[in-house]
């Protein structure tokens, strides 16, 4: 490989679930973060006590991440066995009530919950997270702001989240609806230069409304820790591979970017509006979408839009090994998302004789467990 290695690594988060309620766990809870903190170095604990989150080592092939995040799942799911607990990547935990949750205890979540107050402890939500390592890291406002466009083909790609609180929403990704209730949340602003940026970040600091850059929790941001641009959109994704494929995407979008300077350049207020509608329309239907496409000035379906960014990036695919993303993203399109079967799982488990919503919820964890260890 010539140039730039654009290593990247992929975070995701885990709703924990009781395997004989399906619901909060209560009795294992704390078995299972002592043992997954001294098996797994790569687990840590996140806000509520019901999840959990792996992260991978930079890599620099898709085969690297995905052995990765599939041992680390393994992992989780043999210490949930152990514990009476089953581990479940998707967006938002089907039936587990938000007050019945309980925080983590530390400094930063018990911040966060005073000053978000209710609307952090109705964060019941897992994401997945891809930071790629830039190859200047002063360019990353710039390059935040030309990929918002593509955010919403990522989302919908990821959607695992049509659920919430044992009811159906409708939607695709309920996810992005519950955590937008979080300040500093959605599409960042058009910040004109880095320069503005920072000055916004440090206006914000020294009005004490954020410790750092890092309190900034948007779709997408330059990372304070690691000189990344760091992906936030997509929901957890139930399979890996379907992460995987996601990252892949998002890693050659990055190269794109950098490649083409003219790529998106300019966007102003209309073009972020549309982005905006998108991601609704992303939210709402995942791959059966229609995206606007602004400068046709019309609606395509989704997998349209999707070949339309696989062509943009076709030479990154290549240098950088990730042509089996673009297959994979391809196949989610074609077979449908997480979303599209945990509603066929809820479907299947009502329509037996004698079902009833509570079986379809609990059908549709059974499921989420399986996809999530890879079985």
């Amino acid at each position: 490989m010539t140039g730039p290695a654009y290593r990247f690594g992929i975070e995701e988060e885990f709703f924990l679930a009781d395997a004989a309620t399906r619901g909060t766990p209560r009795s294992g809870v704390r078995g299972f973060h002592a043992a997954a903190k001294a098996l797994l170095p790569a687990a840590e604990r996140e806000l509520l006590q019901s999840q959990i989150e792996i992260a991978t080592p930079p890599a620099t092939t898709l085969e690297e991440a995905r052995a990765g995040l599939a041992s680390l799942r393994r992992g989780l799911a043999e210490i949930g066995r152990v514990h009476g607990i089953l581990v479940l990547a998707a967006g938002t935990h089907p039936g587990a009530a938000w007050d019945a949750q309980r925080p983590t205890d530390g400094s930063r979540y018990h911040d966060i919950l005073d000053e978000v107050r209710m609307v952090g402890r109705r964060t019941l939500v897992s994401g997945m997270h891809v930071h790629v390592e830039v190859a200047r890291p002063d360019d990353r406002v710039d390059l935040m702001n030309r990929l918002l466009p593509f955010l919403p083909v990522l989302l919908a790609l990821s959607v695992s989240s049509p659920f919430w609180q044992g009811r159906e929403t409708g939607l695709a990704g309920y996810r992005l609806s519950v955590f937008g209730e979080m300040p500093r949340t959605g599409l960042p602003d058009l910040f004109a230069s880095a320069a503005e940026f920072e000055r916004y970040v440090a206006v914000m600091v020294q009005a004490g409304a954020i410790q750092d850059a890092s309190f900034l929790w948007w779709h997408l941001r330059p990372s304070i820790r690691y000189p990344t641009l760091e992906l936030r959109i997509a929901d957890s994704c139930t399979r890996v591979e379907d992460g995987v494929a996601i990252a892949g995407l998002y890693r050659c979008l990055v190269r794109a970017a950098e490649r083409r300077p003219d790529l998106h350049a300019g966007l102003d207020g209309v073009a972020r509006a549309v982005i905006r509608e998108n991601l609704w329309r992303a939210q709402r239907d995942g791959v059966r979408a229609a995206l606007i496409d602004p400068e046709a000035g019309r609606a395509v379906p989704y997998g349209e839009a999707l070949e339309a960014v696989l062509a943009q990036i076709s030479e990154d695919a290549a240098e950088l090994g990730c042509g089996p993303a673009l297959d994979a993203a391809r196949r989610i399109a074609r077979e449908g998302t997480s979303a599209d079967r945990q509603r066929a799982a809820y479907a299947a488990a009502r329509g037996e004789e004698d079902g009833t919503d509570a079986a379809g919820i609990a059908a549709v964890v059974d499921a989420l467990a399986r996809e999530t260890e890879g079985r």
